[in-house]
């Protein structure tokens, strides 16, 4: 019983989250749904700006979803957290994983990608990054080290491959899975997106899986114009809801109220996604965060 190469055992903890995990050890079994809507108005502005000068690979809202969950989860730590074989871990990293369509056709392959943060990191590196990364994945040619491994045993007889799976499954359940088999794993990031937006569908929710370590789902629907409340009337602008499906043992319903207010905060004032990850909300920005509404 300790750490393990990817996370760190959490060996302080409270009599609740202790025994949690023993009356419900499925992740999936655990699953709460939230989900919101994002004033778009700054943000549409901020991207105005950001490409004001052409880039090759321009920003967007994708980029600016990704960077403020980052930002969200690196400042709320229990965001980080998993539970596996009964224990509580904490990522030692924040990583953020989702799957790239190589093209938009119904045969058109999917490769996942997967971005590795750093705590000084901000909009120009996660936009940097996911362009690096999209360079490479756009190649019909490539194959990701997940997808890859999987289609080994889908080659092999089943009489071999069903057996060798289920003991991959035993050592993964167990934390002794070898590092090769699952770092590129996107159900071993500590978020999990899915922009499906960029295929033309609304907001929705998707599962967690016993499988792995991420405890986060997130999904963006198409933005467009919405109704927003303001002033005691109903207005039409720019939009964009997020659904969140969010394992409900790492933390209570308070802590994730507000991390959700944090991470619109980001969004909202989208400047803020300038400054580094890690960078502390100054004591006028933490009141907006847990300002009733």
């Amino acid at each position: 019983m300790g750490d393990r190469f990817d996370a760190k055992y959490l060996k302080d903890i409270d009599p609740m989250h202790f025994i949690t995990p023993y009356l419900m050890p499925n992740r999936c079994d655990n699953e709460v749904f939230f989900s919101f809507q994002i004033d778009l108005s700054n943000l549409d502005e901020y991207l105005k700006k950001k490409n004001a000068d052409n880039p090759d690979y321009k920003y967007n809202l994708f980029q600016c979803i990704i960077t403020a969950t980052l930002k969200t989860i690196t400042l709320r730590s229990k965001l980080q957290i998993f539970i596996h074989d009964y224990k509580l871990y904490r990522h030692n990293e924040v990583s953020a994983a989702f799957t790239v369509k190589q093209e938009f056709k119904d045969d058109g392959g999917e490769v996942l990608a997967f971005i590795h943060s750093k705590p000084e990191w901000n909009i120009d590196d996660v936009h940097n990054e996911i362009r690096r990364q999209l360079l490479k994945l756009k190649d019909r040619e490539y194959r990701d080290e997940s997808s890859s491994f999987m289609d080994m045993f889908n080659r092999l007889p089943k009489f071999i491959s069903r057996p060798a799976v289920r003991f991959i499954c035993w050592l993964e359940k167990h934390s002794l899975c070898p590092k090769a088999l699952i770092e590129t794993d996107p159900y071993h990031s500590t978020v999990l997106l899915a922009n499906l937006g960029s295929i033309g569908l609304p907001d929705g929710f998707h599962h967690l899986a016993n499988w792995g370590t991420t405890s986060l789902f997130i999904v963006i629907g198409k933005s467009g114009r919405m109704p927003f409340y303001e002033n005691e009337q109903v207005v039409f602008k720019d939009g964009v809801r997020l659904g969140f499906t969010i394992d409900e043992r790492i933390a209570d319903g308070f802590y994730f109220s507000r991390s959700i207010a944090m991470l619109k905060l980001f969004l909202e004032e989208p400047e803020l996604l300038e400054r580094p990850l890690n960078e502390k909300l100054s004591d006028e920005l933490w009141a907006k965060v847990t300002a009733k509404k």
